[in-house]
């Protein structure tokens, strides 16, 4: 439930920060999927998940509605993710590469 009274933006970003600190604290995919299925609902995992499942086809040159067809996720999904990927902050590239690299 929200607070009455908004946070500041101050506030939120210091939260933001708390949040992101947290995640970095995470050591297992064990550790996680514990993590997140306590912080996220079932709709919000989801949707995380949609998201990261197309990065890799979205690197590999797939088409959007090829990825949208094997994967369920919607078009606009892969399309707001292929945004991110060139013209976001270079986080979805950055792991997906560091990911790449270690297997």
């Amino acid at each position: 439930m929200k607070p009455n009274r908004p946070m500041s933006d101050r506030q939120a970003s210091v939260a933001r920060e708390s949040l992101f600190d947290a995640i970095t604290q995470i050591e297992t995919v064990d550790e996680a999927r514990d993590f997140f299925t306590d912080l996220c609902t079932p709709a919000e995992l989801q949707a995380l998940t949609d998201r990261w499942m197309v990065v890799e086809p979205l690197m590999e040159g797939s088409s959007y509605r090829d990825i949208a067809e094997k994967t369920g996720v919607s078009v606009t999904t892969v399309g707001r993710v292929a945004r991110f990927l060139t013209q976001g902050s270079g986080g979805y590239k950055r792991i997906f590469e560091r990911i790449n690299t270690v297997k």
